[in-house]
């Protein structure tokens, strides 16, 4: 999926994500599990509102994307101290080691190859230094069957109307988006579909103990409360082996 009509309307339609919370949440988690943490990625980091807030915190950060339509949104939110690449998860590919890696709003749902998956694993820990912090959120069985499932959500902005589908088979959610965008009086139809799976706590921490990394705590999203069984996204911190 290349976000390639959803790029220009990711960030209306997203605004109910508090990146403020979720940054402060991480600046803590790396605080606690890396201190003195600095160079990190944001691996999946679309139009880059979390990668902006991380740098405003003091980080140096490398946003990484394979969406070029996603890149040129976050390029244009005017924080020059970004290094923004265009590369697949599964394709990390740096210049030297890292601090941590953090992975936000269930990017990780988006591989639906267990292989896939363990592939950007596997690359993530490449470039972490010993001992670095890998902090990525996933969502949960528990949403993909009880809220996604075969549901319908419309979002109405000022700018875009957008229709959401969901269609819920096992652990694989089918989303089509069709939006539509008023001009002079007439509205224009454009549209995005794309696969999500629900992965289980265990089939990820396989995939990361056989990637070099362990997990080390586990969160109900970006709260300080553990998950329970009706979370609906669960925030991993792993760290990789030394």
């Amino acid at each position: 999926m290349s976000y390639e009509n959803f790029s220009a309307w990711y960030d209306p339609l997203t605004d109910n994500v508090d990146y403020d919370v979720c940054a402060g949440r991480i600046n803590a988690l790396l605080q606690k599990h890396k201190p003195g943490c600095k160079l990190i990625v944001d691996l999946a980091c679309g139009t880059g509102s979390l990668s902006v807030r991380l740098s405003k915190l003091g980080y140096d950060v490398i946003g990484v994307d394979r969406s070029a339509e996603m890149l040129s949104v976050a390029m244009s939110k005017g924080d020059p101290s970004i290094l923004w690449l265009c590369q697949s998860m599964q394709q990390l590919d740096l210049y030297g080691t890292i601090d941590a890696v953090v992975c936000t709003l269930d990017s990780v749902n988006h591989i639906t190859d267990e292989k896939e998956l363990e592939k950007a694993f596997a690359r993530v820990s490449l470039f972490l230094e010993p001992d670095g912090v890998f902090i990525f959120d996933a969502n949960t069985l528990y949403k993909h069957h009880e809220v996604l499932a075969s549901n319908v959500f419309v979002f109405d902005t000022d700018d875009v109307y957008c229709v959401w589908q969901n269609e819920t088979q096992g652990d694989i959610t089918h989303i089509t988006l069709d939006f539509f965008e008023q001009e002079d009086g007439v509205y224009y139809r454009t549209g995005e579909s794309f696969c999500e799976r629900a992965y289980t706590d265990a089939q990820l921490e396989r995939m990361l103990e056989r990637c070099g990394m362990k997990i080390v705590e586990k969160y109900d999203g970006y709260s300080e409360n553990a998950p329970e069984a009706t979370s609906e996204r669960t925030v991993f911190v792993a760290v990789k082996k030394g």
